[in-house]
């Protein structure tokens, strides 16, 4: 069984009205690299990923999940 991570960074990222330059600006990485995690063709090392729920004000886990596939 296949193990992947899945994230709401888009969603976060619109619900609180942030561009994704904007974004990128606040975390500290460039605009790709947000297009990238928003895809799910980069999975961000830890500081990144307690950086970004911090800007969003909500737990590591409400922004990335395990998923498991076949």
């Amino acid at each position: 069984m296949a193990e992947y991570i899945t994230n709401a960074v888009y969603t976060l990222r619109s619900k609180r009205g942030l561009t994704q330059e904007e974004l990128a600006e606040k975390a500290g990485i460039t605009r790709q690299t947000v297009i990238s995690i928003e895809k799910g063709n980069y999975t961000p090392s830890v500081l990144l990923a307690l950086k970004l729920a911090s800007i969003f004000k909500v737990s590591v886990e409400d922004v990335f999940k395990i998923s498991y596939g076949k």
